[in-house]
């Protein structure tokens, strides 16, 4: 954190007042640093020009989106540059600073829509039956991607969780989310039995005596990070494309686009998906619904004779 003196700048007091803000918001440790990484390049920019927080205006914001643009940066970068700004000048008018928001004055590019990648169920299948369970490293395995599968979590969600987490009375997990929110998800018959192996015959064996709490352990003893989940699942999806080729997009997100899109395939309310993803809005989950909609134009494409 920056800290707030007598002696800094206006900008450094502006971007400890946004930390703050973001802290006392709960918002995620990554998601805060990407955001007061902007504020920082943003204020940097305004330095160089002379112009403290008080001073800029919608001009001055179109002309640093204009920069950016100018240098190639991608429209969904500028926009969320933009939206840490509005989030920015919000907090300088809590703490008194200025009467407005220029940034709110300020239209985000539009950003093409992509569609999110989803596995077949076919391909996950076969992604998740070529795991063997010969080792500790391997019954990890999976049980990691037999529950990123069965319960949509995201790759921060399944580093983070802990052997307390799993309820295997109630068949659910407990899942810590964005912004510290708690959710309960059901774990299916196939993650549950990967589960019981691996916690009965792999995880006795890579516990170290400190005895981390963490669900998932290295072969060293310590808790998963994020790029072992992707170099993991990278290594196995390479191992099964021969079977599927459809494998080579195969990422961990995958997996959690892959949940929700079955589970819309299966007549599962859109509303109960979001709960299942943690969503905090369901416009965010229905994204879902227009993958749907491509993989039906698609189908209708192929096989409608006058399409």
């Amino acid at each position: 954190m920056i800290p707030a003196s007598a002696q800094t700048s206006p900008w450094d007091a502006a971007l400890a007042g946004f930390e703050d803000d973001l802290r006392r918001r709960a918002v995620a440790e990554k998601t805060r640093e990407a955001y007061v990484g902007d504020a920082r390049h943003f204020a940097a920019w305004a330095a160089e020009r002379g112009a403290d927080p008080r001073q800029v205006d919608v001009r001055t914001l179109r002309r640093y989106a204009a920069g950016l643009s100018e240098r190639g940066i991608a429209p969904a970068t500028i926009a969320r540059r933009l939206a840490t700004l509005r989030g920015l000048f919000r907090t300088q008018i809590q703490a008194g600073a200025r009467a407005d928001n220029p940034a709110e004055l300020l239209s985000s590019p539009k950003r093409p829509q992509r569609l999110p990648h989803v596995l077949k169920a076919g391909e996950v299948a076969a992604l998740l039956d070529s795991i063997p369970a010969g080792t500790p490293l391997e019954l990890r395995d999976r049980a990691l991607f037999e529950l990123a599968y069965a319960c949509g979590l995201r790759a921060e969600e399944l580093v983070t969780l802990d052997v307390e987490a799993l309820d295997f009375d109630a068949e659910s997990v407990r899942v810590e989310g964005k912004g510290g929110k708690t959710r309960l998800v059901p774990v299916g018959e196939h993650a549950r039995h990967a589960l019981e192996r691996y916690l009965a015959a792999a995880r006795p064996l890579l516990q170290t005596p400190d005895g981390d709490p963490a669900l998932f352990l290295s072969k060293s003893g310590r808790r998963l990070s994020t790029s072992d989940i992707r170099r993991r699942l990278g290594g196995w999806a390479s191992r099964a494309m021969a079977r599927s080729p459809g494998l080579a997009r195969a990422h961990p997100h995958a997996l959690r686009h892959s949940f929700a899109t079955h589970l819309l395939d299966g007549g599962a309310d859109l509303r109960a998906i979001q709960e299942l993803l943690g969503h905090a809005t369901i416009s965010t989950t229905q994204v879902y619904t227009r993958v749907e909609s491509a993989r039906l134009r698609s189908t209708y494409s192929r096989a409608h004779p006058r399409a």
